[in-house]
């Protein structure tokens, strides 16, 4: 029976504060060796993503509140430019960074960094955003889009931090279940180069409180994402636990860990397609 559904809008401008507040009380109880650890972030220290965390907020007060001109990037830019652009702007910033003592760097988060927050939830919802979320294969995003996309930046960052010096993730249903909600928006982009008859299915659940069961269907040259199943021809099911798929598809692309506690029947190339899906830029 299909219980197919439209996708809603995911509203998540009242957890951008609190989650920034998780990210303060986290950073004030490291120990000053902790913020050299390692992370799963390529070759960043648990200070390197503190830090980018910081750049991205001021990034959205400088040229999305303040309209400074947004540097580089261009309408004709492919997805790989823009990759290999924000990577070279992130690295800029990390080296600058070195600068920083956490002591200021916990300062400017907790004064500066908490306005963008702030700004980001008052953006009113459906009107058009400043920046597109492109892994969601969109060239114009409404606001709530934007916004959820940097609430996932705030968790799953902040995730690789709680990771590296052990400390409980943020898997509660409260911050997980829009992260996945968001997340699995980057499957219709995931599978556009991988070609089926109309009329297929790929069925994807995420298990537990805070995921639920999305469908992707294939009509004329693309695929279409919806809520709960989908009759007609299924042909892969992939089914994750909950905080495999958060950490799955906020992962680099490299990573295989979460890709490794999901399980895809049917089609294999269908399943690697899914599994290949990230919700961020890489």
């Amino acid at each position: 029976m299909s219980t197919s559904e439209a996708l809603e809008p995911v509203d998540t401008s009242a957890l951008l504060v609190p989650i920034h507040g998780e990210l303060i009380a986290l950073l004030r109880g490291l120990a000053p060796d902790q913020w050299l650890l390692p992370t799963t972030a390529g070759t960043w220290r648990v200070r390197d993503v503190a830090a980018h965390i910081l750049d991205g907020q001021l990034r959205r007060l400088s040229f999305h509140r303040d309209a400074l001109p947004r540097p580089g990037g261009g309408p004709d830019d492919t997805y790989s430019d823009l990759v290999e652009f924000l990577n070279e702007l992130n690295a800029r910033w990390i080296r600058a960074a070195e600068r920083l003592s956490p002591a200021v760097m916990i300062h400017l988060l907790e004064t500066v960094g908490v306005q963008a927050p702030l700004f980001l939830a008052g953006l009113p919802p459906h009107e058009p955003a400043f920046w597109p979320v492109a892994w969601a294969g969109e060239a114009q995003s409404e606001n709530w889009m934007d916004v959820g996309r940097d609430y996932t930046e705030y968790w799953h960052h902040q995730q690789q931090i709680r990771d590296a010096v052990g400390a409980p993730g943020l898997f509660d249903v409260r911050w997980l279940a829009p992260v996945l909600a968001l997340g699995v928006r980057a499957l219709p982009r995931a599978l556009a180069a991988t070609s089926r008859p109309d009329g297929t299915v790929v069925g994807i659940v995420v298990e537990g409180p805070a995921g639920g069961r999305w469908h992707l269907f294939r009509q004329g040259r693309g695929w279409s994402l919806g809520k709960g199943e989908k009759e007609g021809d299924v042909r892969a099911i992939v089914r994750f636990n909950a905080e495999a798929a958060g950490r799955l598809w906020y992962s680099g692309r490299g990573s295989t860990a979460s890709a490794d506690a999901a399980v895809c029947e049917g089609d294999p190339a269908l399943g690697q397609a899914v599994l290949a899906a990230r919700a961020v830029m890489v």
